[in-house]
């Protein structure tokens, strides 16, 4: 009796996006120093998708840049290596070959790195993901003015919807912003008492 009956999907915004406060937390509990640092500054300063964070060394950076083709969508994305990614590498502890190493020293397969920085999270009382930290950098790049072009190419994003959907989210709050000034002479109630009498 159900056939070709589709269930309902139930809308979801998907992986909750990380807070500044969500990052104050984690940086308090994982300082400089830790593995914990290191995978959390390789997320949050590239955006990277945890399967590519998980494969990132150095091998993929020439001249204060990285290079990677990512392993979703095939683009090649171009990024700054970007201060605090830089500091936390320097101190470690890394790998030869990726940057986020475990307690042997060995790379991360997605899936493992991904229950792993869970975890991590979990310690810092953050109960969020990898996946929550790739929309915070998009947040902050769109909220910082980045252009749909500009995302796409970060993200190694494709077709402008991912990208649309964190310029309009920033457009809007700016938008709004601006709109308080033209509340800039706002009526008071006893004018409005004046008025009606």
């Amino acid at each position: 009796p159900t056939a070709g009956v589709k269930a309902a999907r139930k809308r979801s915004d998907g992986f909750p996006v990380w807070t500044e406060a969500d990052c104050t937390a984690y940086e308090a509990r994982w300082p400089l120093g830790t593995r914990q640092r290191v995978a959390y500054a390789v997320l949050s300063c590239t955006g990277l998708r945890r399967g590519d964070a998980a494969l990132l060394g150095r091998q993929h950076v020439k001249e204060g840049e990285i290079s990677i083709r990512t392993e979703k969508t095939g683009e090649v994305i171009t990024i700054p290596v970007l201060p605090a990614m830089a500091e936390a590498i320097k101190a470690g502890p890394c790998g030869d070959l990726t940057f986020i190493v475990s307690t042997t020293g060995a790379g991360f397969v997605k899936e493992s790195f991904g229950n792993w920085f869970k975890s991590a999270c979990c310690a810092a009382g953050v109960n969020k993901s990898a996946h929550g930290l790739r929309k915070l950098a998009a947040t902050r790049l769109a909220d910082a003015g980045a252009t749909v072009a500009q995302l796409e190419a970060w993200f190694g994003w494709r077709g402008g919807g991912m990208a649309s959907h964190y310029t309009r989210n920033a457009d809007r709050k700016r938008l709004s912003r601006s709109a308080a000034s033209l509340l800039s002479h706002p009526v008071s109630g006893e004018t409005i008492n004046k008025a009606s009498s």
